[in-house]
C-alpha cells in the first residue's frame, strides 16, 4: 500500500564465511519446497501537521500548530496466505497512542480473501481512503464523508469478505462488525459495498482519491451498512484523466444518507447531503514537485432531531505541491463553514499542512 523499510536480521561479519559454507550445504541438499522465503517484515510510519489560523463569527481567532496525526504501519506475512497488520495512530484529543488497525489476512486468490479484527468496514470512498490517501487536507469536518458508526478513526471490529472479479473492474465486499463497541448497539452491523471500475482498475481492498496522473479513472460505487433496522447508505464516484504528461484532471463526489445509523449530530436521526471536488495537477514540474488546485463544496441537512432543524454548507480550497504524492506534499488551504442557524457560530480556516510517509 506505501513503501516501507524491511527489517533484516543480519549475521555478525565474523560468522559470515561459516554462514555461507553451511547455507550453500543446506540448498543442495534441501527440496526445492524448503527454499520458499515469505518475505520480510515491513515497518513504516506516517504524520500529518500543520499550522492553523481560525476565525469564528462569535469569539476569538485562534493560531494553532498541530500534530494531526502520526502513524506506525507494521505488516508481515505468517504462510503465503496468511498475513498480520498491525497499525497505531496517535490521537490528538487524548494525547495516546491507540490501535489503528490489528488484522489478520487470510489472502486466497484476488476473488476471495478474509480479514479479521480491527479493520475498515465496508463504506464510503473516503473511509478507505482515509486522511493520508485523500485528495484535499480537511478530511471528515464537511457532515458527510465517513459518517458512519465506528470505535476509531472509522474502523470497527469485526471479520470482512472482498474480492476482486471480472479481471478486476468489479470489486465487492461485505461484512459483520461489532454494534456495543460502535455505537452501544447490542445488535450487529452488517457492511457491504459494490464498486465497478471502468477504466483502469484499482486492485485490493485500500483505495486512493487520486493517482495523481498514475491512472485513467472511472469508478461508481455504493455501501451501506445496516443495524436494527437503521442505514447509512452512500454512493460515490471518482473520474480522473491524465493530461499531457504527468499531468491530471480529476472529478470526486459523493451522497450520503445517515437514516438512525452514524452521522456527525447525535441530537439528529436523519444526516444527508453531498460533495463535489475538482482538481487539476499541473505536469510541469517545479523543483522538487508539481502544483495542484483543488476546489470541494459540500452541503448537509441535519433533520428529525430534538431541536430544530439545520443545514451545513462547506468550503475547500487546496493549493498543494505535491512532491512524492502521498509521501511527500505540502498543501495550503482555506475552509469556510457555515451554517443556517443563528445559534451555531460560522467559521473559517487557513493554514497549511505537510504530510510524510515512509
Amino acid at each position: 500500500m506505501m513503501s516501507r523499510r524491511c527489517v533484516r536480521t543480519f549475521l555478525a561479519r565474523r560468522c559470515a564465511p561459516v554462514a555461507l559454507v553451511l547455507s550453500g550445504f543446506l540448498l543442495s541438499v534441501l527440496p526445492s519446497r524448503a527454499q520458499t522465503s515469505l518475505g520480510p517484515v515491513t515497518i513504516g510510519a506516517g504524520m500529518r501537521t500543520s499550522f492553523v489560523f481560525t476565525d469564528p463569527t462569535v469569539g476569538d481567532t485562534t493560531d494553532r500548530f498541530l500534530l494531526n496525526s502520526a502513524r506506525i504501519y507494521i505488516n508481515g506475512p505468517v504462510t503465503d496466505q496468511i498475513k498480520f497488520t498491525l497499525n497505531t495512530e496517535y490521537d490528538s484529543s487524548s494525547n495516546r497512542v491507540n490501535i489503528l488497525d490489528a488484522v489478520a489476512r487470510v489472502e486466497i486468490s484476488p476473488e476471495f480473501n478474509i480479514w479479521a479484527g480491527r479493520l475498515l468496514p465496508p463504506s464510503d470512498r473516503v473511509n478507505l481512503t482515509g486522511p493520508y490517501y485523500a485528495h484535499h487536507w480537511a478530511t471528515f469536518t464537511d457532515g458527510i464523508e465517513n459518517g458512519q458508526p465506528s470505535v476509531f478513526q472509522g474502523r470497527d471490529n469485526g471479520v470482512v469478505y472482498w474480492g476482486d472479479f471480472a479481471k478486476k473492474r468489479l470489486k465487492l465486499s461485505a461484512g459483520a462488525f461489532d454494534g456495543p463497541t460502535a455505537d452501544g448497539n447490542p445488535d450487529v452491523i452488517g457492511a457491504f459495498r459494490g464498486q465497478i471500475d471502468l477504466w483502469d482498475t484499482e486492485p485490493g481492498y485500500y483505495l486512493n482519491s487520486t493517482y495523481y496522473g498514475d491512472k485513467n479513472i472511472l469508478a461508481i460505487a455504493g455501501s451501506t451498512q445496516v443495524q436494527s433496522g437503521n442505514t447509512a447508505t452512500t454512493v460515490d464516484f471518482l473520474l480522473e484523466k491524465k493530461v499531457m504528461t504527468g499531468g491530471a484532471f480529476s472529478l470526486e463526489g459523493e451522497y450520503a444518507n445517515y437514516d438512525k445509523l452514524g452521522g456527525y449530530d447525535s441530537r439528529f436521526t436523519k444526516d444527508q447531503g453531498e460533495w463535489g471536488l475538482a482538481s487539476f495537477l499541473f505536469p510541469k514540474a517545479v523543483g522538487m514537485g508539481k502544483f495542484e488546485i483543488l476546489g470541494k463544496y459540500a452541503k448537509a441537512d441535519f433533520t428529525k432531531g430534538s431541536i430544530a432543524s439545520y443545514n451545513q454548507k462547506t468550503t475547500e480550497i487546496n493549493l498543494n505541491y505535491v512532491i512524492k504524492q502521498f509521501n511527500a506534499r505540502v498543501m495550503a488551504f482555506y475552509e469556510d463553514t457555515r451554517f443556517n442557524r443563528k445559534s451555531i457560530p460560522n467559521f473559517w480556516t487557513m493554514g497549511l499542512g505537510f504530510q510524510i510517509q515512509m
